[in-house]
């Protein structure tokens, strides 16, 4: 089906507004102007809105295979959609893991089958993610895979890490890593810090995670491999990637909207809704990386969607697994809490959502331009919604967020063309 989004505006360098209309055909955008003419096109219009690259989320958990009672990949990908993402990258802790090529070319026979949007799978490093064997690379990239990650677990010894980077660097492929030390984690599961103390339930010191961060950038320097720091959160794990990007390292991290927004003072109490890996840090820390982003040493934000059951989130705080969902809240949460207070431009925070994560992994989308994939989210930023997790989309409700009053919201997702989210506007 073709379109064309008629009374939009882009940004352009420059964070001014350019209204046009854009003509889509056959998946394609095929012309960007003003006052165009349907020639049979169904026309969506976007009322004044902000018309936007497709997001891209590369760090989120679609549980499946293994796990759907808490998430599939038709359940994620909706919620994707529903949130502005075009683009999705997900981890490979499911069972069984992704880490032959057979596996790998399940998954993508799946993806074909139930994705709403584009799904990009991620490998294991390890079989079985158990840090004691290299999965086949070559045969994996073959079969689909975006890159190499144990993500939830670290990749515990050096030499498997650096072997793991040799591989990856000799078939131009990333190596993505969760970085936590096990030796330091100490039973932990919360920030070690005020909240752990006043609740006495034990905590993880942030050099659990920069001590890793620190050896991996090292080897990277090594092997000449694209090394790649998910969801970063102390400030001394911020410096170390500063001091490597400025020696010229391939390093490059991301950071999550809840990161950006709490830290461990804004812990109500004992809800594990606020039960995150890596956890909420102190107010420093999160000031840190609201720095590393605004001055390039961070790259880009992704979610790490982790839904959970509410059965499983029930257990306690120590016992409870870690994570929150976030792909239909991160625009307006990072808009309303950032843009609308000054602190970051909306171009900026476009660009982190889009342009900056596909410059980071060389992906051609994350861009609105004669010649591209349609993939393209229209936001209205004047609407007002309060978060309610009872109207997720997603299978998991696992949010600290529900009860905020939010601005900026998507109202509809096109992905090679396609309406797969429409808030109202299409005719």
């Amino acid at each position: 089906m073709n379109y064309i989004i008629k009374n939009g505006y882009i940004l352009d360098e420059n964070n001014k507004q350019v209204f046009v209309d854009i003509r889509v055909q056959d998946g394609v955008i095929k012309e960007i102007g003003t006052n165009l003419e349907a020639n049979g096109e169904n026309i969506y219009e976007a009322n004044g809105c902000l018309i936007a690259p497709g997001f891209i989320d590369l760090h989120i958990h679609l549980r499946e295979p293994g796990g759907e009672h808490k998430e599939t990949i038709e359940t994620g990908t909706m919620a994707a959609a529903k949130g502005g993402y075009t683009t999705v990258a997900c981890m490979p802790n499911t069972k069984p893991v992704p880490d032959t090529p057979e596996q790998m070319e399940w998954m993508m026979n799946r993806i074909n089958e139930s994705g709403h949007v584009k799904v990009l799978p991620y490998a294991s490093i390890t079989i079985g993610q158990l840090g004691e064997e290299l999965t086949n690379f070559s045969g994996l990239k073959e079969k689909g895979a975006f890159a190499f990650t144990d993500d939830g677990v670290g990749i515990q010894t050096a030499g498997m890490m650096y072997e793991a980077m040799k591989r990856a660097a000799a078939i131009n492929m990333a190596v993505v890593a969760h970085c936590e030390d096990n030796s330091l984690i100490y039973g932990g599961a919360v920030h070690e810090g005020e909240f752990s103390k006043k609740y006495g339930v034990p905590g993880i010191p942030s050099v659990c995670e920069s001590v890793h961060i620190a050896r991996d950038i090292l080897l990277a320097e090594a092997t000449g491999c694209h090394y790649h720091v998910c969801h970063i959160s102390t400030k001394e794990s911020v410096r170390v990637v500063r001091d490597a990007k400025k020696a010229g390292i391939h390093v490059t991290a991301e950071v999550t909207p809840h990161h950006l927004l709490l830290c461990e003072d804004d812990i109500p109490g004992i809800d594990t809704n606020y039960k995150m890996n890596p956890p909420l840090r102190s107010k420093e820390d999160r000031d840190a990386l609201i720095e590393g982003l605004l001055d390039g040493t961070i790259d880009f934000i992704a979610t790490d969607h982790a839904p959970h059951t509410s059965e499983e989130k029930g257990k306690g705080m120590e016992h409870a697994p870690f994570g929150i969902v976030g792909l239909e809240t991160a625009f307006p949460l990072l808009y309303t809490h950032f843009v609308e207070k000054g602190i970051f431009t909306l171009k900026q925070l476009i660009d982190w959502l889009t342009i900056a994560p596909a410059k980071a992994f060389q992906l051609t989308s994350g861009k609105l331009e004669v010649g591209a994939a349609a993939d393209i989210t229209v936001i209205n930023l004047e609407q007002k919604e309060e978060i309610n997790h009872l109207e997720f989309i997603s299978k998991g409700k696992n949010t600290p967020f529900s009860g905020w009053n939010c601005k900026g919201w998507p109202i509809a997702t096109f992905v090679d063309g396609k309406l797969k989210w429409n808030a109202g506007g299409a005719q």
